[in-house]
């Protein structure tokens, strides 16, 4: 295989814990929400799902107990910012080192424990086709995390549901003279981030590196949110941005494979040293940040 189809190949996978926190932390932020807890309800996700696949119950049994364990996690925070007013920056990183804290809790048993990955689904005829085919040989999650993006793209487009989320993220004073519940609206959007995170660090620990290690997320959440504003509030943009830092991930398998003559510490910090680049590229165009950003984010609502 070569480094080019090696980049390729794995590039979805190494990006979808990525894409999936991002896709959570985007709806929650489109609702007027900052929540900087990620991190946190990735690894309390991980180490459920991990566990939960240790003991034989199965993969979906884990990413659902792995979902419920992030959405837990978040509805402590929404209750947090949401009715007790709470500084949303303050709560976030609050919840996210409870996350963290216990995440390695729950996982000290298990330290340096393995279980068996998900097998890939290839796509007949696709999958054979020379140095891009093995894009089209994924496991399920990477193609539930393609629909997964489609559907929250079309969302935003198209139904009455994206509207009321854009508009309370807009305007929740507007949106609740018409009628909107504002704190269901941006409830149900936080249970869903931190379930997808849960969802995104079950991947990363069952999946993607079917392992347990205390720090196995290390920093994934916090670039999901900086994708996010990568993105701009896009879902195309954060979608491309989860693929870029998917390919960064692997620089470091990659400069062994060719033989580069760097420290591997460099190359592992190569997708965080090109998220404070890109960071500092976007904000330094305020039309472009101003132009998708969300109004509300991070203002709290009261009737």
């Amino acid at each position: 295989m070569s480094v080019l189809e090696f980049i390729i190949s794995g590039m979805l996978a190494a990006a979808t814990p990525f894409l999936l926190a991002a896709l959570g932390e985007l709806v929650v932020e489109r609702s007027g929400v900052l929540n900087l807890g990620v991190e946190g309800m990735m690894a309390l996700g991980a180490a459920i799902a991990f566990i939960t696949v240790h003991m034989g119950a199965g993969h979906l049994t884990g990413f659902i107990l792995g979902a419920i364990g992030g959405a837990a996690l978040s509805l402590i925070f929404a209750v947090l910012v949401l009715w007790l007013r709470a500084n949303q920056v303050a709560a976030g990183l609050a919840i996210g080192i409870l996350g963290l804290g216990l995440a390695a809790l729950v996982g000290k048993p298990y330290e340096s424990m393995t279980i068996t990955g998900l097998k890939p689904i290839a796509i007949p005829g696709l999958s054979d086709i020379p140095v891009v085919g093995g894009i089209f040989s994924q496991d399920i999650v990477v193609w539930l995390a393609l629909v997964a993006t489609f559907a929250i793209w079309w969302m935003f487009r198209a139904t009455r549901l994206g509207l009321l989320i854009r508009a309370v993220g807009e305007n929740p004073h507007a949106a609740h003279a018409i009628g909107t519940r504002v704190l269901a609206l941006r409830l149900a959007a936080i249970a869903f981030g931190g379930a997808m995170a849960g969802i995104a660090g079950a991947y990363a620990s069952t999946v993607y590196t079917p392992m347990w290690a205390d720090g196995i997320i290390a920093g994934r959440g916090w670039i999901a949110l900086a994708l996010v504003v990568f993105g701009t509030w896009m879902t195309g943009r954060v979608f491309l941005g989860a693929c870029l830092f998917g390919a960064l991930s692997l620089a470091e398998l990659t400069g062994q494979a060719v033989g580069w003559q760097l420290p591997s510490q460099l190359l592992a910090s190569l997708p965080y040293l090109v998220t404070i680049v890109v960071l500092g590229v976007i904000s330094s165009n305020r039309n472009r940040m101003r132009l998708n950003s969300v109004a509300s984010l991070g203002e709290p609502f009261e009737r």
